[in-house]
């Protein structure tokens, strides 16, 4: 499947993250819908063509991300969708059952270029030894030498 033919259903109730994410992600090449609550995803993801991955938001205004996660992997239809979780959460204990269920995480606030390196490793379109070697700090500058 190419990249332009894939549909991402953004999940997220912030309302500057669908106007920044949309066009962003349009101009990468994506399909995008968004959602602002768990039942418009749940609608969203009825429809046909359902998305090919999900970017989830852990707090909406419906009821917990994580609990539509759940769901997701106990349904035939969903249970192996790429998820990547956008999150401000900070809490160890959500942060490792939303990774246990599958899903990546990218923290709020984000850079554009971390998201579109998640989202190409969410679909197997990016080598994760990229993504870790940019996330990397630089390396300290080297020692002066004390002769010079």
């Amino acid at each position: 499947m190419t990249i332009s033919a894939r549909h991402l259903l953004v999940v997220d109730d912030e309302p500057h993250i669908g106007l920044v994410l949309r066009p962003f992600l349009e101009q990468l090449g994506y399909r995008v819908s968004i959602a602002k609550t768990l039942g418009e995803a749940r609608s969203a993801l009825r429809a046909n063509p359902a998305a090919d991955g999900l970017l989830l938001d852990l707090h909406l205004p419906d009821g917990s991300g994580l609990d539509f996660l759940r769901d997701l992997r106990n349904q035939r239809g969903t249970a192996r969708m790429p998820v990547l979780v956008l999150t401000a959460e900070g809490e160890d204990r959500i942060l490792r059952e939303a990774r246990r269920l599958g899903a990546a995480l990218v923290t709020k606030p984000f850079s554009p270029t971390k998201l579109s390196q998640r989202i190409a490793m969410m679909f197997g379109d990016a080598d994760p030894d990229f993504l870790d070697s940019t996330d990397a700090a630089p390396p300290p500058p080297a020692p002066k030498d004390p002769a010079r």
